[in-house]
C-alpha cells in the first residue's frame, strides 16, 4: 500500500472534522480527523464527488 498524503483537517462549524488524502496509486481517502487509520478508500473521482455534494450542503447531515 502506498503512503497516504493527508490534507489539513476540514472542520464544519468547529466540529465534525475530516481529512482527505491521496496516494500515488490514484486512490482517494477520507477519515475523521485523528482517526486516519480507520479511513474510507475509493477512487479520487468518487470521493471528489462526495465532498462536492457535502460542501454544496446536500449531505451536511452526514457531518
Amino acid at each position: 500500500m502506498s503512503d497516504i498524503t493527508w490534507e489539513a483537517p476540514f472542520c464544519q462549524d468547529g466540529s465534525n472534522c475530516f481529512r482527505l488524502g491521496t496516494d500515488t496509486d490514484g486512490n482517494g481517502y477520507i477519515a475523521i480527523a485523528g482517526q486516519e487509520e480507520n479511513h474510507l478508500t475509493d477512487s479520487r473521482e468518487a470521493l471528489r464527488a462526495l465532498i462536492s455534494e457535502i460542501k454544496a450542503g446536500k449531505a451536511d447531515h452526514l457531518l
